[in-house]
């Protein structure tokens, strides 16, 4: 079996946002970073809100951390209170080494998956995911790649061959993957257009973006273009993002704080 891909699900704890119908059982076979955040006014101190809200917080998170482990996922989590939210969503994918995000819309029973293969995400990674997630299921994969005008199509095909040995490398059942190639679309119009006959969309996050464009975007707009989960895969980091460049661009209060912080506090619940 492929090792467990670790794969970030943010919620916004405290608004009532939880885990959407399918999505532990998406996730039975992934090594889930669960991510509590709440977003605190820029009149609150975080350590504040920290001090108010946590023990609800927390318990909603015990509620959600049991259902993931329900399902089969293994589950480390985190509650943090903090002033941008997609800055903490971005450090805790450095922090975590996390191999995708989930953006968690409801999902049935997942039968069809859609891979869309561009380039901008390393092969390696997107292969790790589909594998991890999908490889002791029987869902279809089907890899998908929208073209530009100057690829051949031996680069299109090299690359989509590239995929599907890399899948095969990992364990991965390759008569279960199918290949589809589209032209003359904008990448994102085409792959949203595509979407709609699939459970699930894997693609990486500059497909184009895709970090910025999801988390950018109110909740039920994503749900328009995206109606079933999405599974981000996150670019290899460059040597100069670390944890440290992120950490002070914000203030947050994370659980297991002890005093309530005024600058930017680092410690973190795992399970």
């Amino acid at each position: 079996m492929p090792d467990r891909p670790s794969i970030l699900v943010p919620l916004r704890v405290l608004e009532r946002e939880s885990v959407p119908e399918g999505v532990p059982e998406l996730l039975a076979n992934a090594h889930v970073v669960l991510l509590g955040y709440h977003v605190v006014p820029e009149q609150t101190a975080p350590g504040q809100a920290q001090m108010q809200f946590e023990e609800r917080a927390t318990n909603r998170l015990d509620e959600y951390e049991a259902i993931f482990e329900e399902a089969g996922a293994t589950v480390e989590r985190r509650l943090v209170f903090t002033r941008e939210g997609q800055k903490t969503i971005n450090r805790t994918i450095l922090e975590h080494d996390c191999l995708a995000v989930l953006v968690p819309n409801a999902t049935g029973a997942v039968e069809d998956v859609l891979v869309a293969v561009r380039g901008t995400v390393g092969v390696d990674r997107l292969a790790r995911v589909v594998a991890g997630v999908f490889g002791e299921t029987d869902a279809s994969v089907t890899l998908y790649h929208v073209a530009e005008k100057k690829e051949t199509e031996e680069d299109i095909g090299m690359l989509l061959d590239g995929m599907r040995e890399r899948l095969g490398e990992l364990g991965f059942d390759t008569s279960r993957v199918e290949t589809q190639v589209a032209r003359e679309q904008r990448a994102l119009d085409a792959i949203v257009d595509v979407a709609e006959g699939y459970d699930v969309v894997v693609m990486g996050e500059t497909d184009p973006s895709l970090a910025t464009f999801v988390f950018g975007m109110p909740a039920d707009q994503v749900a328009d273009r995206f109606l079933g989960p999405v599974l981000v895969v996150q670019r290899e980091p460059e040597p100069a993002e670390t944890v440290e460049e992120d950490a002070g661009q914000g203030e947050d209060a994370d659980q297991g704080e002890d005093a309530p912080g005024d600058g930017p506090t680092e410690s973190e619940e795992s399970r």
